[in-house]
């Protein structure tokens, strides 16, 4: 069982340097701060974030890192152990100094001291995540804070009877056949998402306001999202809770974004 994990884990790391060295633009609405806001939800402002010393968990090619950067952290450590690090170092460069990229895995890297640390849409596809939340739990500073953004299953149950069964195969697909796939996918879910405007159906806020925004190339990479990683958990609200919970933090909150995932806070 723990060959088939660490099995899982491996091919999720590489999976995803082959999608981060394939799409790695970050531009508009999708990496914009008003994104941020809204991943951060009510849990923590924007403003928190000026002038404190933070890290990403999975930082891929710095959506997330890039965020926090304009939103004027001091210092930023970036994360990432697929082949993806070269392209988030690149992306990040114009930042000098406030920037260091390290090419760790979740349960490796070695910090301390840091005011704030997130991970934003990883842990859902790590198959034993725990190991990696206790890391994030050590790095903190008395007080400091750790974010997460999770898949929910609250919330999507629809989605899920659709989804579950065509990841079963397109999970085991390379990402040239997956990016094809989002292509044939992308118009009828921009039909959705046009009929959400006009009608209450399911996830009509997440397709309004989120999708929608995010524009074409972003919906097709989303798309791709869902359909390439080998593992991909959809979190209860009481999942959500403990996976911070059993690694010590305290004073946890949970924010459910748009009805249909969790963003989770914690402080050390």
């Amino acid at each position: 069982m723990k060959e088939d994990l660490n099995r899982a884990t491996s091919q999720t790391i590489a999976d995803f340097g082959d999608q981060w060295t394939t799409y790695t633009q970050n531009d508009g609405f999708y990496a914009s701060q008003e994104m941020l806001r809204d991943i951060l939800g009510p849990l923590v402002s924007v403003e928190e974030l000026s002038g404190k010393v933070c890290a990403e968990v999975g930082a891929g090619t710095g959506r997330i890192s890039q965020m926090l950067l304009r939103a004027g952290a001091a210092h930023v450590t970036a994360i990432e152990p697929s082949k993806a690090r070269e392209v988030l170092a690149r992306n990040l460069s114009a930042y000098g100094d406030r920037v260091a990229v390290l090419g760790e895995a979740g349960e490796t890297f070695e910090l301390s001291g840091l005011d704030f640390i997130l991970s934003i849409g990883v842990l859902h596809h790590i198959p034993e995540p725990s190991g990696t939340v206790r890391n994030m739990h050590r790095s903190l500073a008395a007080g400091g804070r750790a974010v997460i953004w999770l898949y929910g299953r609250e919330g999507n149950r629809a989605y899920l009877a659709l989804a579950e069964p065509l990841r079963w195969i397109t999970r085991r697909l390379p990402l040239w056949v997956n990016t094809a796939l989002a292509a044939v996918l992308y118009p009828p879910l921009a039909t959705y998402i046009s009929l959400c405007r006009i009608l209450p159906l399911p996830m009509r806020k997440y397709m309004l306001e989120v999708l929608r925004p995010i524009g074409g190339k972003a919906i097709r990479l989303v798309i791709v999202d869902q359909l390439n990683p080998r593992w991909a958990k959809y979190y209860t609200e009481s999942e959500a809770r403990n996976l911070l919970a059993e690694s010590g933090f305290h004073d946890i909150q949970l924010h459910h974004r748009h009805g249909y995932s969790w963003t989770v806070s914690g402080c050390r």
